[in-house]
């Protein structure tokens, strides 16, 4: 087996989330029946983080293996690598239908202990919203939420600044049997861009569901004054010494966020870096 990093994009509006479902339209299953197409046989993906109906991304990594007869299908008679060879067919497969809501950025081989999930060291998304201040550009509609009335960005960056570091996310996610909500959030930043839409970006080693949204809602109720600036972090100081939240979260729509890229360490340290993923987070 030989294993490849695809790294590709989409638009995740007419999506049904990134993982296979039966019946229903999504980037996994359409991805997997593209590289069923090429090579003849059926291709397992492992994907940097799963995104949920409606999500869009900028950049996702996957990888696969494949077989040397899956490569020499690839490849056919064509002077040319496996990478450049899956690229270019893969392209073909998935824009037969002239929808162009998956793009494949690149595609090159790896050492075989890369893993697009567990050896990742971070991922970044951005969250855009436009309130009663911001210019509504419609080209950009389909990836931007529209809030009513005027938030206060300067508030919500103030509350965004106190809810980073390494916490228990339990109030802003939805937990998964089994599964840790602790986290570290690198980064929470609320900004306006110079058509005055809020842009809410965020990097963390990892998010759990519903993490991003839920964040944002809260923040949206600190920019509204439904909640004090200080209601975020307060929430987690509490999650921190193992209360559970009082109050439901606030999952903003799915639209208007967008996975915007994964980062990886240097090839040599793939393996260490899964193995400290998949290990169990704790707050010590």
């Amino acid at each position: 087996m030989t294993r490849f990093r695809i790294d590709l994009g989409y638009r995740g509006t007419d999506f049904h989330g990134w993982a296979k479902q039966p019946g229903l339209r999504t980037v996994q299953a359409s991805l997997e029946a593209g590289l069923a197409r090429i090579t003849g046989d059926e291709v397992a993906t492992v994907v940097a983080g799963r995104t949920d109906a409606g999500v869009h991304a900028r950049r996702q990594t996957v990888h696969i293996d494949l077989p040397t007869a899956g490569i020499e299908k690839l490849i056919g008679k064509a002077s040319r690598s496996a990478e450049a060879a899956l690229l270019s067919r893969l392209r073909g497969v998935l824009t037969f239908d002239d929808t162009d809501d998956i793009i494949i950025h690149a595609v090159s081989e790896v050492p075989g202990d890369f893993d697009a999930r567990f050896s990742a060291l971070w991922r970044t998304y951005q969250y855009r919203l436009a309130d009663r201040r911001s210019f509504i550009d419609p080209l950009l509609t389909p990836m931007t939420l529209r809030h009513k009335g005027e938030l206060d960005a300067e508030a919500m960056a103030e509350a965004a600044r106190e809810a980073q570091g390494l916490h228990d996310f339990l109030p802003f996610c939805k937990p998964r049997a089994g599964a840790t909500t602790i986290r570290t959030l690198h980064e929470l930043d609320v900004t306006r861009d110079q058509e005055a839409v809020i842009t809410i970006d965020l990097r963390a080693d990892a998010f759990c569901h519903h993490m991003v949204r839920a964040l944002v809602g809260g923040l949206i109720k600190v920019g509204s004054g439904t909640w004090p600036v200080t209601q975020p972090a307060e929430l987690l100081a509490e999650a921190d010494t193992g209360i559970e939240p009082d109050m439901p979260m606030f999952v903003t729509p799915a639209h208007g966020l967008v996975l915007t890229g994964v980062g990886y360490p240097e090839a040599e340290f793939y393996a260490s870096r899964a193995a400290q993923t998949m290990a169990r987070r704790t707050q010590d």
